[in-house]
Formats: structure tokens, C-alpha cells, sequence
């Protein structure tokens, strides 16, 4: 018998949390953030010390509660990748069970980061998963990361090989046939697995309704190329911002920069923190072209003296969702000592990620940046998400018997659902919809 719980991640786009009985042995992938709430509660989109408690009753973590029954059968607790909303309940709620924490090196990395800046202790032990490799949690479960395309590096499908047959757990993925860092998707090892026979998918919806294949991350690139290259900016500071863990935008912004003779300076603490996660595993090699300056009173000195030669710089800083603790709002707002003035240049390699706290964050944002006269560029951007089409490719090529959609709200799933029927799958025979808290049999 398999249970699958969907704790977080179903109701809403971000809290991802699932949890997998196989028989008699539970396995959790995912404990993620709801960054809205988290925001609303911290005022900021970078982790920081504060309670379980405080964090639980803002909604901000998944509501575990639903396993409460099941808690002492867990085995691991695996992780997809290094975005808060998958991982950045680890440090507040993963001690609830007394299992390892398994994930790639540089998700490692990432939550180590967060645990030594914070001074959080974690009692679970992490243990490191390659991509493309497999471990073995049980004498009935093993474990297999299959490298997967997303906008974080070493972000993974998980396999969970039972004697029932395979669960594929795919939230958050696009197929990226010309990435800028790191290799395309494994698609023989998913065609292998597909062959030995998929059980059932768990799927990512956040797109389904966007009837297009998602964009490379190389178009992005060249969206940046048009912007930084295109335009006349040899006396005015240029001010980037972007997802401070998409490594792949950010060593784009470092290539151009460079072609501009730009000094380029990494301002804010999340910047610093998978900036030095990526270095520590090996995927990047930043700080031998940059400055990393991460907290407030060097930022505040450091902007100082860009003041007195602003022209050759390139900043990249914190704040694309408008967040009021991040580097840009304190720019914008003036308290750093850092005037923005016309033809000042601001490019947002990034989307306002659609909630109402951050819709509202980057409005009021926008309206200060306004009011200097500064060039703003927005949507600079390309999703690390898979669209429709994607999907279609991607269930015509795992052949699962049922699907489970995931990672959105009523109408993202909706819309997976009508994508599956089009396909011959049939609702509640073969397709399930669930909502946080609930689980389904199969």
C-alpha cells in the first residue's frame, strides 16, 4: 500500500511538502517556505533567525501536524533543490523528525550557510547525494536523484524505487535543451526509468496553463546581452537585480559587466550566501572576477565611495520582490546615502512572483525608483518553470500509470488536469486532486 500526503504545496505555490508511506516506512521530500507569509511575518526574503512557533502560526512552514500519526516511521527527509520554498523549512522543523536530511552538495551547502549564519543547530545529519546517483534507505526503498534543468544549480527529479514500483516526484523543472551552466536534463536515465515503469508522478502545475514550451535560460541571456551591451550608460551606475540562487543569470550579468569594463559589486546577504555555496562545491568561480559585500554597514560605506566614480560600476543587489529589509528598497528609499539620478540604469532580471505581498512590495518599489528619473527595465527574464507543452513532452516521456498534481494553486492544477485528459488519463481513476492536508491511496 502507498499513502501519499500532500502537507504543503497543494493548496498554494510555495510550503512544498509531501510525505510517502511505502507499507510501513514514510519518506518526506521537500519542507519548504510559504515565502508570502514568511515576508509578511520577517519583511524580508533571506532567512533569519526567529521561532518555529512565530513561523507555524504565520502559516510560513508546512503544517506537519497531518503526520503526527506517522512521524516515528520516517526514514529520510530529501530534498529537491535549493529554493526556500523547498527547503527552507529544514532548519526550522526538520528536528521534528529523527531522520537524515539528504540532498545535492550544493543544497548542502545552501542550508549549512543558513544554519552557521543564524547560529541555528540542526539535529538531523545531512547526508550529500550526487545527481545521477542513488543510496539505499531500506531493504524495500532506495532513493535516486536524476538531474533535471531548473533556475538553481543541481536540482534533481527524485525516483523512490519500491516493490510497488517507481514514485516520481518532479517540482520545480524545465526542459532546457542549451542551459548556461550545467548540462541539459538526464533524458536517457528518465527513458530507462520510464521503461522499468512509473507508478505514479508527482508534477509540478505552477505553468499548465501557459500553452508554450519554456524559453532556454540562453534567451534570457541574450535579453540581458540587448540591455547591457544596447544601451548608452558610459557616465550612470547600472543596478541589476535578480534570484540571488540563480547562479546561471548571475554569471551572465558577471560576463557582461565585464565586457563593459564594469568593477561589479554582489550587495546583500543571500547574494553572499549562494555565491559561497556555489564556490564551496565547485559550480561557480565568482569572487575571482567580484566584490561580495554582504551586511548593511559595509554596504553602506562601500556605496559611499562608488558615489565619487558611479560610472564604473555594475551593482547587483538584493530586493527584486521589493522585500523592505533588501539592499535595492534601502537604495530607493534613501537610507543608504547613494543618490540615484536620471539616466541611472535598474534592470530586473526577474518576475514579480504574483502574490498580493509581493505585488505590492515591487509597485511601491517601482514608484520610489520613479521618482529619481532612473531607467527601469523589467522582465529581463525567462522562467526556470516547465509550460504546458513542456509537461505534455514530459509525461509522454515517464509514461506514469497515475498522476498527482503539485506545486500550485486550484487553477494551475486544474489546468494539468485538463492538459492529462487531453493526453487519455482520467480524473479520480488515474488523476488525483488533493489539497494540503489530505492524502490518497493507491
Amino acid at each position: 500500500m502507498i499513502d501519499i500526503y500532500a502537507v504543503g504545496g497543494y493548496t498554494e505555490v510555495g510550503k512544498n511538502c509531501t510525505a510517502i508511506k511505502i507499507d510501513d516506512e514514510v519518506i518526506v521530500i521537500d519542507l519548504g517556505l510559504a515565502l508570502e507569509n514568511y515576508i509578511k511575518l520577517t519583511e524580508d526574503a533571506d532567512i533569519i533567525k526567529i521561532s518555529p512557533e512565530k513561523l507555524m502560526d504565520a502559516g510560513a512552514v508546512p503544517d506537519i501536524s497531518v503526520l503526527n500519526k506517522i512521524k516515528n516511521k520516517v526514514k529520510a527527509i530529501v530534498i529537491s533543490h535549493a529554493h526556500l520554498d523547498h527547503m527552507g523549512a529544514v532548519p526550522y522543523i526538520a528536528s521534528q523528525f529523527k531522520a537524515p536530511v539528504i540532498c545535492t552538495p550544493f543544497t548542502a551547502e545552501v542550508i549549512r550557510s543558513i544554519l552557521k549564519d543564524d547560529k541555528i543547530k540542526l539535529d538531523n545529519e545531512i547526508k550529500v547525494l550526487n545527481s545521477n546517483s542513488s543510496i539505499k534507505i531500506s531493504e524495500n526503498i532506495k532513493i535516486e536523484f536524476i538531474h533535471i534543468t531548473h533556475s538553481v544549480p543541481q536540482t534533481v527529479l527524485i525516483a523512490i524505487h519500491t516493490k510497488y514500483g517507481i514514485i516520481m516526484y518532479a517540482n520545480d523543472f524545465k526542459l532546457d535543451l542549451r542551459p548556461t551552466l550545467g548540462k541539459i536534463p538526464n533524458f536517457k536515465r528518465i527513458e530507462e526509468l520510464a521503461n522499468e515503469g512509473i507508478y505514479a508522478l508527482i508534477v509540478e502545475s505552477t505553468y499548465a496553463k501557459d500553452a508554450k514550451k519554456m524559453p532556454s535560460e540562453s534567451v534570457a541571456k541574450e535579453m540581458l546581452r540587448d540591455v547591457l551591451l544596447g544601451i548608452d550608460n558610459k557616465d550612470n551606475v547600472i543596478i541589476a537585480t535578480t534570484f540571488s540562487s540563480h547562479l546561471a543569470r548571475l554569471k551572465s550579468i558577471i560576463e557582461f559587466g565585464k565586457k563593459l569594463n564594469r568593477k561589479i559589486i554582489f550587495l546583500g546577504r543571500s547574494l553572499a550566501k549562494y555565491t559561497r555555496a556555489g564556490e564551496n562545491v565547485g559550480i561557480i568561480h565568482f569572487s575571482k572576477k567580484i566584490e561580495i559585500v554582504k551586511y548593511s554597514k559595509q554596504i553602506r560605506k562601500r556605496l559611499n565611495k562608488i558615489e565619487e566614480d558611479r560610472g564604473k560600476y555594475l551593482l547587483v543587489v538584493t530586493g527584486h520582490q521589493g522585500e523592505h529589509n533588501s539592499v535595492l528598497y534601502k537604495i530607493a528609499r534613501g537610507e543608504f546615502k547613494f543618490k540615484l539620478k536620471p539616466e541611472d540604469n535598474m534592470i530586473f532580471s526577474c518576475t514579480t512572483i504574483p502574490t498580493p505581498t509581493n505585488i505590492a512590495n515591487r509597485e511601491a518599489l517601482e514608484n520610489e525608483l520613479k521618482l529619481s528619473g532612473i531607467r527601469i527595465f523589467k522582465d529581463i527574464h525567462q522562467s526556470g518553470h516547465a509550460a504546458k507543452e513542456d509537461l505534455r513532452d514530459f509525461i509522454n516521456l515517464v509514461k506514469p500509470k497515475n498522476i498527482i498534481p503539485a506545486h500550485g494553486d486550484k487553477e494551475m492544477k486544474n489546468a494539468l488536469v485538463d492538459l492529462t485528459v487531453e493526453m487519455g488519463y482520467k480524473t479520480d481513476k488515474n488523476v488525483f486532486l488533493v489539497k494540503d492536508g489530505h492524502k490518497i491511496s493507491l
